[in-house]
């Protein structure tokens, strides 16, 4: 079953879907890890955008939901259902980290757990993956969220959307000129080179343009590259 229809059907379960990332006190939870689960939260809770923080509570709640540790004995399961078993547990980890993202998601400040949520949902969800990156976007004016959203929409093989979304929220003058590289390299992969200058050219409203002469330069000898391999141009 796919991630999203999932999802769904858990979140119409009486009980909430919610709780699948939340801390909760079992016979089987180590103390250290409630220990570190509790610090983690304090952290994402002060900057809900700490990635090293976040990735730690996700290997935390993707650990507690797959039941990684189990005393099964691997030589007694039948192959067929332990490959179903692998993919139920990866399944149930990828859900324990959605829920964590949009839970996290819910402070206006947050935008990086949007775009781990985002990932998940990348093949599922087109909309919801967009409106979850142009929140991140928004959320964040330094342009960082803007670059991590550009590439996995590129890596997601949807260059389109991600100039789609960079046109649309890219402010040169003062965010991360590394939104640029993102831009040109998704016109590249669109096809569009022509579109891919005019990116370049935006640098030129960049505030300190000793700081990104080395980016401009790379990026004019990307698309020189580019326009050779690319009938027409």
């Amino acid at each position: 079953m796919a991630l999203l229809p999932r999802l769904r059907q858990l979140m119409r379960r009486p009980t909430s879907a919610s709780t699948v990332g939340a801390r909760r006190p079992t016979s089987a939870a180590r103390r250290g890890d409630t220990l570190h689960e509790d610090a983690l939260r304090s952290m994402l809770s002060d900057d809900p955008n700490n990635e090293r923080a976040f990735a730690a509570l996700a290997e935390i709640v993707r650990r507690r939901a797959s039941g990684t540790g189990s005393d099964d004995d691997p030589l007694s399961a039948d192959p067929v259902d332990d490959a179903r078993d692998d993919d139920e547990r990866q399944r149930a980890a990828d859900l324990a980290v959605w829920a964590l993202g949009e839970e996290l998601a819910g402070n206006p400040r947050a935008w990086y757990p949007l775009i781990e949520v985002a990932r998940l949902s990348v093949r599922d969800d087109h909309e919801g993956t967009l409106r979850r990156l142009r929140t991140a976007a928004e959320r964040d004016p330094s342009g960082r969220a803007l670059v991590e959203s550009l590439a996995l929409l590129r890596e997601a093989g949807e260059p389109v959307e991600a100039l789609g979304l960079g046109v649309g929220h890219w402010h040169p003058k003062d965010q991360d000129p590394e939104v640029a590289r993102q831009l040109v390299l998704a016109s590249i992969e669109a096809g569009r080179p022509l579109e891919a200058k005019q990116h370049i050219a935006s640098l030129d409203f960049y505030r300190d343009q000793s700081a990104v002469a080395g980016l401009r330069e790379e990026l004019i000898r990307e698309v020189a590259q580019a326009e050779q391999t690319i009938p027409g141009t």
